[in-house]
């Protein structure tokens, strides 16, 4: 089922694509090499926007292992992502939903291939270097476009952070491993993370993190209930900086 999808041009070389508000996903374009970040839900065919845009090699990789960031991979030869994302992803593929769908459509989801934290991807005159952020999933990856100060987050980090889901880890090991890659703040200026309309400052990363401190030491008595499709949790919101800029203001982060 098709449904609208919005193409933006954020930079000569950078666009952001919205389907139907649900999820974002991005291509950036190098001199040698495009390349597709997250392929979001599947509702429009992507290799078609891609080609509108550009006739180079096609690189495309999964910020992590969730639906709405993989399932428009059925459009692509391969798609890298994660290992440590394949058996979550593997519950969503081989869903009678989605499996019914592709079949109806004639298309096939291809294998995935691996990327890891220490990777490399040179698009030609743009490099994105992989760093690995476990948290949301156990997979998750950021992708750090290197000569524009650029930081693609998926899910990672972003205003609305999903910690409640199961496989999610605890929130005090999150924060550890937030530690490990929280250097980035010095090597990137702006944030584009899977469900934004446009960029973010860097300080997103602090200030996100700073939340998940607080759920960590249990300063969370303000906590109001989040509803969502797998249950009730709660919502512990974060501030963000005075004088940056972000694409929306009201931040939580959502946990068990």
């Amino acid at each position: 089922m098709e449904k609208e999808l919005y193409l933006k041009q954020l930079k000569p070389y950078l666009y952001l694509m919205d389907e139907a508000h649900e999820a974002t996903g991005y291509i950036v374009v190098g001199d040698e090499k495009v390349c597709v970040i997250d392929t979001m839900n599947g509702y429009n065919d992507l290799h078609k926007v891609v080609r509108e845009i550009t006739d180079k090699p096609i690189v495309v990789v999964n910020t992590h292992g969730h639906p709405d960031h993989i399932f428009g991979n059925v459009y692509f030869d391969e798609a890298f992502m994660n290992p440590k994302d394949n058996e979550l992803a593997d519950s969503f593929i081989k869903s009678p939903e989605f499996v019914a769908e592709c079949e109806k459509n004639g298309l096939t989801m291809p294998e995935f291939k691996p990327i890891r934290g220490g990777d490399v991807i040179d698009l030609g005159g743009k490099t994105l270097e992989v760093y690995d952020l476990p948290g949301h999933t156990p997979g998750g990856i950021l992708l750090l476009l290197k000569e524009d100060r650029i930081l693609f987050t998926g899910d990672s980090i972003n205003h609305h952070l999903w910690m409640q889901l199961d496989g999610c880890l605890k929130m005090e090991d999150f924060v550890k491993e937030l530690d490990k890659v929280m250097f980035l703040e010095e090597k990137a200026d702006t944030i584009l993370h899977g469900h934004a309309t446009d960029f973010d400052d860097i300080s997103l990363m602090r200030c996100m993190r700073n939340g998940a401190v607080e759920i960590s030491e249990g300063k969370t008595e303000n906590d109001l209930p989040y509803k969502w499709f797998g249950g009730e949790g709660k919502q512990h919101p974060f501030k963000l900086e005075e004088g940056k800029h972000y694409q929306q203001l009201e931040s939580v982060i959502c946990y068990r």
